[in-house]
C-alpha cells in the first residue's frame, strides 16, 4: 500500500485561484490518507481530474469541483469582498 503524507491546509482560507482550492484538495485527501487513485475511485471521478484539480489546473468543471470538496469535507462559502479581512480574522482567531 502507498503511504500517504499529509500536506497543510493553506494558511489563508481565502480562494484567490485554483492553485490555493487544489492545494486545499490535496491537504484535505491526505489527511484522509487516501492517495490520489483511491479519492477519485471513491468519489466517482477521473484520476486525471483530481489530479489537475490538485495540480491549480483551472480546466476541471465547476460541478465537479463541488463535488469533490464536498466529499472531501471541504466547506466552500461566499461572503462579500468588503467583508474578506473580517472572516481571515475570524477563522484565524479559531484556528
Amino acid at each position: 500500500m502507498k503511504r500517504v503524507v499529509a500536506t497543510p491546509l493553506p494558511s489563508d482560507p481565502f480562494v484567490s485561484d485554483a492553485r490555493v482550492l487544489g492545494a486545499a484538495v490535496r491537504a484535505a485527501r491526505t489527511a484522509a490518507g487516501l492517495t490520489v487513485e483511491d479519492a477519485a475511485l471513491i468519489i466517482g471521478v477521473a484520476k486525471q481530474t483530481l489530479s489537475d484539480l490538485e495540480a491549480g489546473k483551472d480546466t476541471v468543471s465547476l460541478g465537479l469541483v463541488l463535488r469533490i470538496t464536498r466529499e472531501l469535507g471541504i466547506a466552500l462559502f461566499f461572503a462579500p469582498a468588503e467583508q474578506r479581512e473580517r472572516f481571515r480574522r475570524v477563522f484565524a482567531s479559531t484556528s
